[in-house]
């Protein structure tokens, strides 16, 4: 999000200058844009942690309950 804001801020910043015309409209399809990046990003970062998460927990047996009877039984 703060590079929508700074791509927003350039885009008028050189319209304020007279370096080009710049129309009222033009930072929301940038504003947009940056929203949906972000939520992906945010999205695609979560995902990758809960998997990371996932991973962890289903290779560490410390929770799995001991065997108590047949043939496998600890004496």
């Amino acid at each position: 999000m703060g590079l929508t804001g700074l791509g927003i801020a350039a885009l008028y910043a050189g319209d304020a200058t007279r370096a080009w015309d710049t129309p009222w409209y033009a930072g929301l399809p940038v504003l947009c844009a940056g929203l949906v990046l972000a939520g992906a990003a945010g999205w695609i970062g979560h995902r990758a942690r809960r998997r990371r998460a996932d991973r962890a927990a289903s290779s560490d047996s410390s929770g799995a309950p001991a065997s108590t009877s047949g043939s496998h039984a600890i004496r």
